[in-house]
């Protein structure tokens, strides 16, 4: 059987084979995706634990991933410019780096290697 799959706007065309017969049995009807629950808005922050406030937005860095804290480069009371390295993030073992977005002054670091962290977490505080 040949089904059309269609990903992030291009289509290809696969061929499915059934392993066992069964007279019953047909292939699930398969629509276009649809989230259990409603999506953010573009630019909408995650809410929750560990996560932003509208009020403090500018005094945070959040996770821009899923990942796991490999390494933290900065502690509480130091100076940053913008792009400094705050620390690397390693997901799909890929290390990704996740940088200043401003000059600040770190206020807390709420991680440490090894930690997980989920998207949207608030990583680094500023004051």
């Amino acid at each position: 059987m040949k089904l059309q799959v269609t990903v992030e706007g291009k289509t290809y065309e696969v061929e499915v084979e059934m392993l066992e017969e069964d007279e019953g049995a047909r292939p699930p009807a398969y629509g276009s995706y649809q989230p259990a629950a409603p999506m953010a808005a573009p630019g909408a922050q995650p809410q929750g634990i560990g996560s932003w406030r509208e009020a403090d937005s500018a005094k945070v860095c959040l996770s821009p991933i899923t990942g796991l804290v490999i390494r933290v480069n900065v502690e509480a009371g130091q100076a940053v410019e913008a792009n400094d390295l705050l620390m690397v993030l390693e997901a799909m073992k890929m290390e990704n780096s996740v940088t200043a977005p401003a000059a600040a002054l770190v206020k807390n670091v709420c991680v440490a290697p090894g930690d997980p962290v989920k998207v949207g977490q608030v990583i680094v505080e500023f004051e």
